[in-house]
């Protein structure tokens, strides 16, 4: 089967999911920073305690290659890494939305997020090959290349392989799952979309690999939302002479399988702004989210998800710049958890 209609049942499984249980990291960190319900929290939690441990078992098995994925290459820009990271959860916070996120509210009728979904595609676009270019560039501090590129490679140095890989990934799913545990009791329907959505990363590590053509290899990655969505962007306008890939693929099966979702639960409403505001802090959050998404090779799931299950330093590097990027948003813009 082609990475294309693989991509278009991942992604529809994952925008499903995602609707069913409302999974936002936004979310869970508004109920952090208010004091308040961290169901969302644990969501994201139960959703990485899923995916280290398979992506890692995946890696094992021969079925991935994840020393040829996009969050484990020889050198990167640590400093620009966690700007981007800062820059996409600030974008985050404006948008009240990621990317992933913005897809599904799209589906179930959000006009907000459409506009969010233009300005986050334009920017990322214009920062991997337009206008923004230059500035991305010199945003990109800090390159190294560093001893250890995963968190098993550094225990790895004081251990044996095998007990070192098995504590890399276990404690952090072990306690990823304790964390967990009390929306697994009381939450069943939202563990059960959390769960989904950490499978749908696992899967998406096996489709790449199992459909990379050997004669012409790329970089390996599993779900991610940001350069996809520009990507999308610029096949619509040239779908005649640009071919569509996996990535673009699962951008357009998360809004057939969140719609999906949205006309059986009958919650497919149309919204749109409340005020010239609002439209505004949505367009800067989205042009935030795609410069910063790109910077920092990844989103809230591209790197927060997909990139840490690698157990890849600098994806830890980005996805601590995305929640400080969130943390500082909230306390200056002082949004109130609105339960989107």
């Amino acid at each position: 089967m082609s990475a294309v209609f693989l991509g278009l049942i991942l992604g529809a499984v994952f925008g499903a999911a995602a609707r069913a249980g409302r999974f936002c990291l936004l979310r869970g960190m508004k109920g952090v920073m208010g004091g308040g319900d961290l169901s969302a929290l644990r969501a994201f939690a139960l959703a990485l305690a899923v995916a280290i441990p398979g992506t890692q078992i995946l890696n094992l098995a021969g079925l991935t290659d994840l020393s040829a994925s996009l969050p484990l290459r020889g050198q990167f820009p640590v400093l620009g890494l966690a700007l981007g990271g800062a820059i996409f959860g600030l974008g985050m916070v404006m948008a009240n939305a990621c990317g992933a996120r913005s897809l599904v509210l799209f589906a179930g009728g959000n006009l907000r997020s459409l506009l969010v979904l233009l300005c986050l595609g334009l920017a990322a676009q214009a920062s991997l090959t337009g206008v923004l270019l230059p500035l991305r560039q010199a945003l990109q501090l800090g390159v190294i290349t560093p001893q250890w590129l995963t968190l098993t490679d550094a225990f790895a140095s004081v251990l044996p392989r095998g007990a070192a890989l098995a504590i890399a990934a276990g404690v952090p799913a072990l306690a990823l799952s304790a964390f967990a545990w009390p929306l697994i009791r009381r939450a069943p329907v939202e563990a059960l979309a959390a769960t989904v959505v950490g499978l749908c990363v696992i899967a998406g590590w096996w489709i790449v690999f199992a459909t990379d053509d050997p004669f012409d290899p790329k970089l390996l990655n599993s779900l991610s939302f940001i350069a996809p969505v520009g990507e999308g962007l610029l096949w619509l306008m040239l779908a005649t002479g640009r071919e569509a890939g996996f990535a673009l693929a699962v951008v357009g099966g998360t809004i057939a399988g969140a719609f999906a979702v949205a006309l059986i639960t009958r919650s497919f409403t149309l919204e749109t702004f409340g005020s010239g505001r609002h439209s505004l802090f949505a367009a800067i959050g989205g042009i935030f989210m795609g410069f910063g998404g790109v910077l920092a090779m990844g989103c809230s799931i591209g790197q927060g998800l997909t990139g840490v299950s690698t157990l890849s330093l600098a994806s830890l590097v980005a996805f601590l710049g995305i929640l400080a990027g969130l943390a500082l948003g909230l306390v200056i813009l002082r949004q109130p958890n609105t339960g989107r």
